[in-house]
């Protein structure tokens, strides 16, 4: 696996004591530097190098902190660089100021260098998810899925992935336009979210790969009954997707190219399970390959359907086993 980057941080303060020895701690906590005087010099390192993130002085020449804090959030490049203000005045003025123009943290001087880094360590793990995050749903986008599945493969753990995908989702869209489309994706994400916090054991993650396609991490177990509980409130969630008329039909009618009549599935879902407890999981991309072909499976299954991976480790690939199905409606 290649070594991480290094994430990069903007020390802006004109006491050169105070950038020496934040420089230090940073190098030795695994952090690039990048060092600045003033405001000025910090406003145009910022806009240069566009640092994760940048530890800021209030009290400075040229420009103070405040004013420094303005013009990068002005600024599209810079507006979302994530900011922490370094200060010896900590009123409440000063604070609300600071805040209202987009200061992410404050930290009073003198400060101990623990607290710093942990103050960085937080808002960088913030910011980081921010910008993961999937617009429409509001969950942890790819950059976060990996990370958090890289931590389920060395925990030494059992862990299992489920991958969760709308079927017929194209033709849903195409029947009841992008709005609706987008109204099934924020459901299904509700019903993750839900069925998560009734059924699993408190430590799960759920993230959004893109469009329709999402995926959970839980125990072995957990993973089970949550997936059976999106099931069960995915199909009673249909009346308010699909029209009574299409339920009462059993497929969506649309009028093709040609003038044809076309008929398509109504929309379901696909749950499919890999986890370290039936085969050895040793990166990212296994869980990926492994998820593949079990999910294949299991979209060649009318309706919704839950199916897990049943290799045993070293073994060759087998079918995967049908944990529940539901009938479309019909």
């Amino acid at each position: 696996m290649a070594d991480k980057k290094r994430e990069r941080i903007l020390v802006v303060d004109d006491e050169a004591s105070i950038r020496k020895i934040i420089s230090f701690q940073l190098d030795k906590a695994g952090y690039d530097t990048i060092l600045a005087v003033n405001g000025r010099e910090g406003v145009d390192l910022a806009r240069k190098h566009l640092p994760d993130l940048i530890l800021l002085d209030l009290m400075m020449p040229e420009l103070n902190g405040h004013e420094v804090v303005e013009l990068l959030r002005k600024e599209f490049q810079t507006s979302q660089i994530p900011i922490i203000i370094l200060t010896a005045k900590f009123g409440k003025a000063d604070r609300m100021a600071g805040l209202s123009a987009g200061v992410n943290d404050y930290l009073t001087k003198p400060f101990e260098l623990n607290e710093l880094l942990a103050r960085i360590r937080n808002v960088l793990e913030w910011s980081k998810k921010q910008r993961s995050a999937n617009p429409l749903t509001g969950l942890p986008g790819n950059i976060c899925i990996e990370e958090e599945l890289e931590k389920a493969i060395h925990s030494g753990r059992s862990f299992a992935v489920a991958y969760v995908d709308l079927d017929n989702f194209k033709a849903y869209n195409d029947h009841y336009g992008y709005n609706q489309g987008d109204a099934a994706i924020r459901e299904i994400a509700r019903i993750l979210i839900d069925s998560a916090a009734a059924c699993g054991d408190g430590g799960e993650f759920i993230g959004h790969i893109g469009g329709d396609d999402f995926l959970y991490i839980a125990s072995p177990e957990a993973s089970e009954r949550i997936g059976n509980q999106v099931i069960e409130q995915f199909d009673r969630s249909l009346k308010n997707l699909i029209r009574p008329d299409d339920l009462r039909r059993g497929h969506i009618e649309v009028i093709g190219r040609t003038g044809d009549l076309m008929r398509f599935p109504l929309l379901s879902v696909t749950i499919a399970i890999v986890g370290s407890d039936s085969c050895r999981i040793d990166h990212v991309a296994q869980v990926g390959d492994m998820a593949s072909e079990v999910k294949r499976q299991g979209k060649s299954i009318e309706g919704s359907v839950l199916v897990k991976d049943r290799r045993a480790d070293g073994e060759a690939e087998t079918d995967p086993i049908v944990l529940r199905r539901r009938e479309s409606h019909g």
